[in-house]
């Protein structure tokens, strides 16, 4: 399954079902692009069990504001639509993948 970028207008439809990892991100971030790489391993690796989901914090400031992101990357657990975890920085694919498991 590919990432899939998100928007305020369309945020609340891609984390109403499953699992869903969200990045809050911007492209001027040494961070987030250092995590983009592990991020679509991640969507490989759990591909059919997690979605990848990307906001970009400039473009969608509204989305941004309503979970209090306050640096990037920001990462946000969804389960069928309700944060179920969060971690920020950068994170090592095992990590992430240990945070996915605990809510399949």
């Amino acid at each position: 399954m590919a990432i899939v970028n998100a928007t305020d207008q369309t945020f609340v439809n891609e984390v109403k079902e499953g699992v869903v990892l969200v990045d809050f991100w911007a492209p001027w971030c040494g961070p987030c692009k250092m995590i983009a790489p592990v991020l679509e391993e991640v969507d490989r690796e759990l591909a059919g069990k997690v979605k990848v989901v990307k906001v970009n914090v400039d473009d969608n400031p509204e989305t941004a504001g309503k979970f209090g992101v306050m640096s990037i990357p920001t990462l946000f657990v969804f389960k069928n639509g309700e944060v179920v975890d969060k971690t920020v920085g950068f994170q090592p694919k095992e990590a992430l993948v240990g945070l996915l498991s605990k809510h399949l």
